[in-house]
């Protein structure tokens, strides 16, 4: 049996209100055993081709010595004749670990191989989980993250409590010698960006008309807003609410380091000076929520008062806000989540394989907003290939089309940022990251084909699911 038949058989034997909740019991018992039982997701395969016959001393001592030299003489050469340039560092100090919050530092490590897993599986390049004992100070982190960076072609963080993550990532922008993208920020930003273009064209409306609603303040909804903002939303006709009430010029509590975005945006957003959530989303036209997880953190009766045609996101991790079916009853036309298992998956792994790619391929010294936003056209673009509507505002992890595609976009937004230190065409980047994304899924079915991957027993998945679904009948 297979996860999704397990899913599937779930659903069927229980309530819809039963299988809510089952279902992310099931996925919570499933990963623990299986992570158990293949012991993480990563593992180093040399990429040599042959280790005898005299190659021993090419590869190590004496004739590694000429490449010490060379990059000594120039450093670009590290990027072209070690694996530097297509490994990037997935940094992260696991203080807010999806929605479970401070995991202690080993704890996001499960995370940041996911992450991992999906740049090689999905971006065709390789990475390196570092989890970090900062003890939430930014500028170890930072000190550290730049200590580590000749090693890597590009530093992906993660996992961050605020403002911490916005004081690192502003040095890291200034200070580091490669770039950095914040994937709970701008990755999170991008996607909820491409879906909502897809959404406005479903329903009709131009982004420069609507009112938005955000529904928390931390590093994604923040982000969002500014990028959402660079692609043509209407500042004053934003509204944004975090746990003490909405954004606005009577806030002094984002004074000091690390929350200049946050003060920005009490300056430049909220014109219709509300200040109770109810009478912000009356006719609304979407409500974007990335909060603390659910269910009953969105109340239906806030989408009920929206506009005709309401776009709602809930965007929370394990458990969305408000489910699916209780936004569209309440009136939604479309509803967007952080689960794999409804429609219309706001995930992070749309944008970030891609972008990284094109950041690696150009050489790029800084991942802008102009490049972020870039990306989530392309991912938008993309989805529109296809036939979008309701039900379908963003492509799947499974349209491995996409991510050659964001990276050419990306490449050649990074060309005109001014950021880029290659210059390949958009044809020839989407070639290359084409070529090395088969390639990584080829050689990932080699291994486990050659048997050195163990394959997770089905009937453990059964086992799994009959324990779940018997606790709920």
């Amino acid at each position: 049996m297979t996860p999704n038949e397990a899913l599937q058989e779930i659903r069927t034997r229980l309530s819809e209100e039963q299988a809510e909740k089952a279902t992310t019991e099931f996925l919570y018992e499933l990963a623990l055993d299986a992570h158990g039982y293949h012991g993480g997701k990563m593992m180093t395969i040399p990429l040599v081709d042959e280790v005898d016959n005299g190659w021993l001393e090419v590869w190590y001592t004496p004739g590694v010595s000429s490449v010490s030299r060379g990059i000594r003489d120039d450093s670009q050469l590290s990027f072209s004749h070690t694996s530097r340039g297509r490994t990037v560092a997935v940094v992260s100090d696991s203080t807010r670990v999806l929605g479970d919050g401070d995991c202690t530092p080993p704890g996001g490590m499960g995370v940041m191989e996911g992450k991992a897993m999906l740049m090689k599986l999905l971006g065709g390049f390789d990475a390196v989980p570092i989890c970090l004992d900062v003890d939430r100070d930014a500028d170890r982190l930072v000190d550290t993250v730049n200590a580590i960076a000749p090693s890597f072609g590009a530093v992906n963080l993660e996992d961050i409590s605020q403002p911490q993550c916005y004081i690192a990532l502003k040095k890291l922008r200034d200070s580091c010698s490669v770039p950095v993208w914040h994937d709970d920020a701008q990755g999170t930003g991008c996607v909820v960006l491409a879906g909502l273009l897809n959404s406005l064209k479903v329903v009709n409306k131009r982004i420069s008309d609507i009112s938005i609603v955000f529904f928390g303040a931390g590093a994604a909804n923040s982000t969002t807003a500014r990028l959402v903002i660079a692609a043509g939303a209407t500042p004053g006709k934003i509204t944004m609410f975090d746990e003490h009430g909405a954004l606005g010029p009577g806030r002094s509590d984002f004074e000091g380091e690390g929350w200049e975005w946050h003060r920005e945006l009490c300056r430049i957003t909220n014109a219709g000076e509300f200040s109770d959530i109810r009478e912000a989303a009356k006719d609304a036209d979407v409500f974007i929520a990335a909060s603390k997880s659910g269910p009953d953190v969105v109340h239906p009766m806030w989408i009920k008062k929206m506009a005709d045609d309401a776009i709602v996101f809930a965007c929370a991790n394990p458990v969305p806000e408000i489910f699916p079916s209780d936004a569209l009853n309440a009136g939604a036309a479309i509803v967007a989540t952080g689960r794999g298992d409804y429609p219309n998956q706001v995930n992070n792994s749309l944008g970030f394989p891609g972008i990284l790619k094109g950041v690696l391929l150009t050489g790029a010294t800084a991942i802008t907003d102009r490049m972020a936003v870039a990306a989530a056209r392309a991912i938008a673009d993309y989805a529109v290939q296809g036939i979008i509507g309701a039900g379908r505002i963003l492509p799947s992890m499974t349209d491995t089309g996409l991510f050659p595609h964001v990276a050419a976009k990306v490449a050649m937004a990074a060309q005109s940022e001014g950021v880029a230190t290659r210059y390949p065409s958009e044809a020839e980047v989407y070639a290359e990251a084409l070529e090395d994304m088969q390639n990584s899924r080829k050689a990932w079915a080699a291994v486990t084909a050659s048997g050195v991957v163990k394959q997770y027993p089905g009937s453990r998945v059964k086992d799994l699911m009959e324990k779940t679904v018997s606790k709920y009948q």
